[in-house]
């Protein structure tokens, strides 16, 4: 295929004015049209230089890639419309953020560090398995978990998906009832440290994802977020890079 050529829904999104997924509802609803004609297949071959695509009535323009950072509290879930009526990520951000699309995703129970981005490259590159880009937790799990436990966590946890990769487990400290431990993850299989819990005989009582690669949540508050620097896009785009290198 001739460079300068796409599927239409996914030169909207590499546009950053919406998602993939965004886009093609958008083209669906008819409210895209190719040289003056409404257009409705997600599939039709858009020549970016010729073709004039406009959504909604308005010349399609690429927005400047973004990266904002959130603190997720918990009691959000992470998509942009619930089904439920429950409170999503997406109050959060500025107003006009709907064309941004979060990078993986914390559950409702979970807070921490949560990106959102229009570049759907860097999206794909932190998700990616082969990443494995760190992720950092402060975990407090039900039970004085034993060095045994501990251990297990560390080496890998026999799930229903398979077993999982070995991970950094510090203890931070316990009481009677409760251990708090910091652990880092390579890789996000859904619920997957709350599943690691529970095989070892505990269960996760508060989860907050405090990095990711060389990003850290520091003091922003509870609900707040902010958009990236360009220093801090480039080592995160760095720590990718190094991570898949590494893996070749």
């Amino acid at each position: 295929m001739a460079t300068g050529k796409k599927t239409l829904d996914r030169l909207l999104s590499r546009a950053g004015v919406c998602s993939r997924s965004e886009a093609q509802a958008c083209i669906r609803a008819g409210r895209v049209t190719v040289n003056g004609r409404v257009v409705r297949s997600i599939d039709t071959w858009i020549d970016e230089v010729r073709d004039k695509v406009q959504i909604d009535g308005a010349p399609l323009r690429a927005r400047g890639k973004q990266v904002w950072l959130l603190h997720k509290p918990v009691g959000y879930v992470t998509t942009a419309a619930d089904e439920l009526g429950r409170d999503t990520v997406y109050a959060l951000l500025p107003a006009d953020a709907t064309w941004l699309a979060p990078v993986g995703r914390l559950d409702r129970d979970s807070s921490g560090l949560l990106l959102f981005t229009n570049d759907s490259d860097l999206a794909n590159a932190i998700t990616a398995p082969a990443s494995k880009l760190p992720k950092v937790y402060e975990v407090t799990a039900s039970g004085p978990l034993r060095d045994e436990q501990l251990h297990t966590l560390r080496t890998g946890v026999e799930l229903v998906d398979g077993p999982t990769l070995p991970c950094e487990v510090e203890r931070r400290g316990d009481d009677a009832a409760t251990t708090r431990l910091c652990i880092v993850l390579t890789e996000g299989r859904n619920r997957q440290l709350r599943r690691m819990l529970q095989a070892v005989g505990s269960q996760v009582l508060s989860l907050h994802r405090v990095g990711i690669g060389p990003l850290r949540l520091g003091d922003l508050a509870a609900g707040a977020c902010r958009q990236l620097g360009a220093d801090e896009v480039l080592r995160l785009r760095d720590a990718v890079a190094r991570r898949r290198s590494a893996r070749k």
